[in-house]
């Protein structure tokens, strides 16, 4: 990893994967309780604890906090997608330090449930999250492309079980009836229509693949 150094209205694409490419998510659950997490600890004032209630018959989530959830988020998610065995973000610090303690809250938190839940210790991921800048207009809207259709490139990868679940952005960039949990505006601002999106990503796509034999940056991106 290059060393970053984050600045608030600048945008970052923020990635990691399982320790000797081990899957992070085993069930449907652990997508479920991801995505929570990426809500939940996304706040300058502590959350608590997120944990299991193992005596609802349904695995449902719940908050155990004494802070409210609605204090100033850490970050801005633009756009995520949850594969396997790695994520992608892109992100967007709104104070000083943002990225560093969400990423640090979202890591400790989901590998402590993780362990526990599967009777393991030690690291989940692979080292630190790793980060690129991304500083050019051209390079957002490409980044958007490969993170809200990474799951196609690894589609072989992904379990069928994944193939109904919030793993990734790209839906909500594209259908208008869904809740927004991404800051889509940067992006879909650019563009007539979400169809008009749609569209850019399909074509832009190959190209990226394409290039990235040829582009260094981008092939220390991927996470074969």
């Amino acid at each position: 990893m290059r060393n970053v150094k984050f600045a608030t209205e600048e945008f970052y694409h923020i990635y990691n994967r399982g320790v000797d490419k081990r899957d992070i998510f085993m069930s449907p659950y652990d997508v479920k309780r991801f995505v929570l997490c990426m809500s939940l600890f996304n706040a300058e004032d502590p959350v608590g604890s997120v944990y299991l209630d193992s005596r609802r018959k349904k695995k449902e989530l719940k908050l155990r906090s004494s802070a409210s959830h609605k204090s100033k988020k850490l970050v801005n998610f633009v756009a995520y997608c949850l594969n396997q065995n790695h994520y992608h973000f892109i992100l967007e610090p709104l104070v000083d330090d943002g990225i560093q303690k969400f990423m640090h809250r979202l890591s400790t938190g989901y590998t402590n449930y993780f362990n526990e839940k599967e009777k393991r210790s030690g690291s989940l991921f692979q080292g630190r999250y790793k980060a690129i800048h991304i500083n050019s207009n051209s390079y957002l809207l490409h980044s958007s492309v490969y993170v809200n259709l990474n799951y196609k490139i690894h589609k072989g990868l992904n379990k069928k079980w994944m193939d109904n679940l919030p793993i990734s952005s790209f839906v909500e960039y594209t259908e208008k009836s869904l809740k927004s949990f991404c800051s889509k505006e940067i992006i879909l601002g650019q563009f007539k229509n979400q169809k008009e999106y749609r569209h850019f990503c399909e074509t832009t796509l190959p190209e990226i693949l394409k290039k990235k034999e040829a582009d260094k940056e981008l092939k220390n991106m991927l996470l074969d």
